[in-house]
């Protein structure tokens, strides 16, 4: 941070992006001259919207004379967003990053999880933005045909839309095709639990150690915890990468389009159900259950499915009931979105 360019700046009002956010103020760049200063919310942004800039965020910054801090007034639009059940509240959304064109999810491939796989790829699908899923620490498994068959499972829940990439740190042409998937002026998110590899992906991207990589195990590859904080990181010759701390919880929060994405074969069976209503469990002419009986679609699939769903259905519910109970209509809120295209909240202007 440039003091000398702070107090040239001082009285002005610029447009910045949130860089990073750690345990500190929010880190700033302002996207005219690329100066970076720590901001703190305006008391009426905070008070009125209850709002917390997230990584990504574009903002309005007032750099104020004789202050050490800039003072963040507006939130702009989000161009896109990731967003998640808030796993300590009932009924809330938390959003993570934004303004991201690529969500990369990241599994170990000695140990994919493909239920969180199936979760997490509704999150990434959910955004609008491309998707894709890295298959990290392959270098840690010696046998090829195990790598393939784990590929195939991911890629039959992936789909057609978003590639499936195997990296390893012992194999460089695997980082270019990670690397290729995020060009000059576009930003990837990782998205993925503690110890998965996520810090170590971003090194191997920008060719040197820039984030902390917890110890590993020999034999199972496991690793403790190390990311804390939330940044913007530059891929030199690409665009630029953000490290998301490990994500425990993959709750989903409004993610119909999310889930049609991520299972598409299962929708794509459902236009064939005589009823438009159907459930897909003991109704007749379930085109679903008929799929899952040929083997094209398995039963763990179709469960996950009609569980999220279920996930869906029942936090629309809580949301209604909350509500309710405030006395805010639906039709109200949905003409406070509507309104609200041009800031996500801004602060009352100083008098």
């Amino acid at each position: 941070m440039d003091s000398e360019q702070i107090q040239e700046a001082a009285d002005q009002v610029r447009t910045g992006q949130v860089i990073k956010l750690d345990r500190g103020f929010p880190l700033v760049r302002c996207l005219d001259d690329g100066l970076t200063l720590r901001c703190e919310h305006a008391t009426d942004l905070v008070k009125e919207g209850k709002l917390r800039v997230v990584i990504g965020d574009l903002v309005e910054v007032l750099i104020p004379a004789e202050h050490d801090k800039g003072i963040i007034q507006d939130v702009l639009e989000r161009r896109t967003q990731l967003v998640r059940k808030d796993p300590a509240e009932r009924a809330v959304a938390q959003v993570m990053a934004a303004n991201f064109d690529l969500v990369i999810v990241a599994q170990p491939i000695s140990e994919v999880n493909l239920k969180r796989l199936e979760r997490e790829l509704v999150l990434a699908f959910e955004t609008g933005a491309k998707v894709a899923v890295a298959l990290t620490k392959a270098d840690l498994v010696e046998d090829g045909s195990v790598v393939d068959e784990v590929r195939s499972q991911v890629e039959a829940r992936a789909g057609a839309t978003a590639p499936v990439l195997v990296m390893s740190a012992a194999q460089p042409e695997t980082v270019e095709a990670v690397r290729a998937l995020i060009p000059e002026g576009t930003v990837a998110v990782l998205v993925g639990k503690s110890g998965v590899g996520k810090s170590s992906m971003i090194n191997l991207l920008v060719g040197r150690e820039v984030q902390e990589t917890g110890s590993v195990r020999e034999g199972d590859g496991k690793g403790r915890h190390t990311t804390v904080s939330r940044e913007i990181v530059p891929i030199p010759g690409g665009g630029f990468v953000v490290d998301m701390p490990g994500v425990r919880g993959v709750g989903v929060w409004e993610a119909e389009a999310g889930i049609g994405a991520a299972f598409a074969d299962v929708e794509e069976a459902a236009t064939r159900c005589r009823f438009r209503d159907c459930r897909h469990q003991s109704e007749p002419g379930c085109a679903v259950r008929a799929a899952v009986e040929e083997g094209l679609i398995t039963q763990e699939r179709l469960d996950s499915y009609l569980s999220l769903t279920t996930e869906v259905k029942t936090l629309r519910e809580r949301k209604e009931e909350a509500r309710r109970m405030q006395g805010t209509k639906a039709s109200d809120e949905r003409a406070g979105k509507r309104g609200g295209h041009k800031r996500v909240h801004r602060a009352r202007k100083r008098r």
